[in-house]
């Protein structure tokens, strides 16, 4: 059984995680873009890490505005796609917009990136629009996608069904995760 965390992106991993943005985004963030989200307060960065290991092979963030939650990073390394990484990064990103108190979740999607969509859309997000010519290194649209809901009084069951769900799938793979705990984060500033 092989083992992987998730925890909050510290200095330490910055480095690492430009590395793998540049791999998986192709460079969306640069190092002091990384260590301003790092140090907001309304930002939540994690990793996802194999404990033998000080390679990232997932990353993501979420920024709190107002009551929205917008997934800005959601990225897995290309050998770790397909294993149930983006699912637990995703539903880690969730979790922290529901501690935060945000109402809905947000983000952006090219419209060819259908393995994305489909992850997506296993949270309940849905299409509520599109950004035409919105990605400069293509040309292509972005989908916008929602996932209301998250103070609704079933949303905990629902991110507890999720864990279950996820902790299935990476153990049918051989992994073991450790998901973040409340006590994992540093605190939220008012």
């Amino acid at each position: 059984m092989k083992f992987l965390e998730l925890m909050p992106l510290t200095a330490e991993m910055l480095s690492a995680a430009v590395e793998l943005d540049q791999l998986c985004l192709g460079g969306l963030w640069t190092l002091d873009g990384y260590r301003r989200e790092l140090e907001s307060p309304n930002s939540d960065l994690i990793v996802l890490q194999a404990d033998s290991s000080s390679e990232l092979l997932g990353l993501g963030c979420v920024w709190a505005i107002l009551d929205e939650a917008h997934i800005t990073v959601l990225a897995v390394h290309p050998n770790y796609r397909q294993q149930g990484f983006g699912q637990a990064l995703l539903c880690s990103l969730l979790t922290l917009a529901w501690q935060r108190g945000l109402e809905w979740a947000t983000l952006e999607v090219k419209v060819s990136n259908q393995i994305a969509i489909s992850l997506y859309r296993k949270f309940d997000f849905q299409e509520v629009g599109r950004r035409r010519r919105y990605y400069q290194d293509t040309g292509e649209d972005a989908l916008i996608l929602w996932r209301k809901g998250l103070q609704h009084q079933e949303f905990p069951r629902t991110l507890q069904t999720w864990k279950r769900q996820i902790d299935d799938r990476l153990y049918q793979s051989g992994w073991h995760l450790s998901w973040i705990r409340e006590s994992d984060r540093a605190p939220l500033c008012e």
